[in-house]
């Protein structure tokens, strides 16, 4: 998932100059004719989103904010000028769930941005847990497995309780497997955007029988991260609207 622009330049300087030695991931025939869209945070800063639609992108999610100090500086011209130029568009939360509670996280994530409405353009909230990009001796932040499940828990009953719907989680299987336990408490009623740069979804977490995102690669025809939607256009639409 795209971050924010925190860390220090030389290991962003780093990191740009190892990922340009490998090429973007493809998705398979299968995703010909599904929605494309893609994420994006700080990194993208001032995204032209005319020339976004132009290349194809229907939907984007908006990183928002991360734990409870931090709010994306360009979340509010991003957000509104994706809609202003015809792409349906969501917010995203960054977890951090050693720092604080889910339930503390959902509130200020709904207070910064990421509320819902049932207006046709706004998709649901979405929930990002994953690796840790701070320290990767604690992957799952330092959370047993049953503690993972109820953080992720409670900041989904905070959204649903503000918004009347349950967030969209962004997760891998390894770590979903890893860090809850391949928990399937979740697979009811929360949509999944599977986060694998490859030419195919491959397996889910456990609970889910399909995910309703895909994102397939970093990098590609649209700025930040791609996407695709799966399902028609007619079924996007209904996404942000129930």
């Amino acid at each position: 998932m795209a971050r924010d622009d925190r860390r220090p330049r030389r290991v962003l300087a780093l990191l740009a100059a190892a990922l340009t030695v490998v090429l973007p991931a493809q998705p398979q025939a299968a995703g010909a004719g599904k929605p494309r869209g893609h994420d994006v945070s700080s990194h993208q800063r001032n995204v032209d989103w005319d020339a976004a639609r132009e290349k194809g992108a229907a939907f984007v999610y908006v990183k928002a904010t991360e734990a409870t100090s931090y709010r994306n500086p360009y979340f509010g011209r991003q957000y509104t000028a994706s809609r202003e130029a015809g792409l349906l568009r969501g917010a995203y939360h960054f977890a951090v769930p050693h720092l604080s509670s889910g339930q503390t996280q959902a509130a200020h994530f709904l207070r910064n941005g990421g509320g819902w409405t049932p207006d046709g353009w706004t998709l649901p909230p979405a929930l990002d847990v994953e690796w840790n990009p701070y320290d990767r001796r604690q992957p799952c932040y330092g959370l047993g497995r049953a503690e993972m499940v109820r953080w992720i828990g409670a900041f989904s009953e905070e959204v649903l309780r503000q918004t009347g719907r349950r967030p969209v989680i962004y997760t891998t299987t390894k770590w979903w497997r890893r860090c809850t336990g391949d928990s399937a408490a979740f697979g009811s009623g929360h949509p999944l955007w599977l986060a694998r740069w490859a030419a195919s979804p491959g397996p889910l977490p456990a609970g889910w029988r399909r995910p309703t995102l895909w994102q397939y690669a970093d990098r590609g025809r649209l700025p930040g991260d791609q996407n695709l939607f799966n399902g028609s256009a007619a079924e996007l639409k209904r996404f942000a609207t129930a």
